[in-house]
């Protein structure tokens, strides 16, 4: 096993935990390449007040002082990226579904590996690999980019709101079709039994990292959720064009196209470093 000059931070998507990306992290961390996949805060049952996280009550009120925000998720990979670069490593943010928002938020203009070079420091950034991921723009949030200009709320297929409705938190509907469809019906449930809850991702994009840093993305031909022209469209909008790559696969490649996508991250890697 050859170790690799760069080090992967992983924000997984929302109303999940770490545990269905551990079998990315592991082929990953086989090829020799150093990762980590820290827990977003907004769906984490402990911080969502819903009582007995293994028996959860999603109709309950947010804690004291509200729910975590995106903003928090963006400084739990921050802060993490901080002590990986402070070591001068190298650092590829994957960011999938709605943890695009979350890679972009942290791909901070001081962690960037460019601008760091010119401060005469190592390491930092190098790019940002999109995984059928939210590309968000500078100044709105995901909630704001999703819905409608006039203000009415329009829940999506794939997500159910609770009591207090856009105020409170949303759970996936249908898993095993929207998530996982293209994964054995028992493993699917599996997987689904692992999912939590989370509130609207309403912290607006601070920054604009697309145009400053390297970055990659991986359509799902057969996602479910985010359609692939809508992949497509999102990437094709951009002013600085994105590396594009593939996968015959549905929302979840993580488990369903695990070595493709270990393949995919490398190969993005390697051309930003050669």
């Amino acid at each position: 096993m050859t170790s690799h000059p760069f080090v992967v931070v992983l924000s997984h998507g929302s109303c999940h935990t770490p545990a269905p990306y551990q079998p990315l992290v592991d082929a990953l961390t086989e090829r020799g390449i150093e990762t980590y996949c820290p827990q977003r805060p907004t769906c984490e049952l402990s911080q969502l007040n819903v009582g007995n996280v293994n028996n959860p009550d999603f109709d309950r009120k947010a804690p004291p002082g509200g729910y975590p925000l995106p903003a928090d998720d963006a400084a739990e990979v921050g802060c993490l990226v901080d002590n990986l670069i402070t070591d001068g490593k190298s650092v590829l943010l994957a960011g999938h579904s709605s943890g695009g928002w979350v890679a972009a938020e942290a791909a901070t203009s001081a962690r960037q590996a460019s601008v760091r070079f010119k401060e005469g420091k190592t390491g930092g950034i190098i790019g940002i690999f999109f995984i059928g991921a939210f590309i968000i723009p500078e100044g709105q949030s995901v909630h704001s980019f999703f819905q409608p200009a006039d203000g009415n709320f329009i829940a999506p297929p794939f997500m159910r709101f609770h009591k207090h409705g856009v105020d409170g938190l949303g759970t996936m509907v249908d898993p095993e079709k929207f998530l996982f469809n293209d994964l054995d019906e028992a493993i699917a449930k599996k997987w689904a039994a692992t999912l939590t809850a989370a509130p609207i991702m309403n912290s607006p994009l601070t920054h604009n990292p697309y145009m400053t840093v390297p970055c990659a993305y991986l359509v799902l031909e057969k996602d479910c959720t985010l359609p692939k022209k809508y992949q497509e469209g999102m990437a094709a909008n951009q002013e600085k064009p994105f590396t594009m790559y593939y996968a015959p696969c549905g929302h979840s490649p993580h488990l369903s196209w695990t070595t493709g996508l270990v393949e995919k991250i490398e190969k993005f890697a390697q051309k930003i470093l050669d």
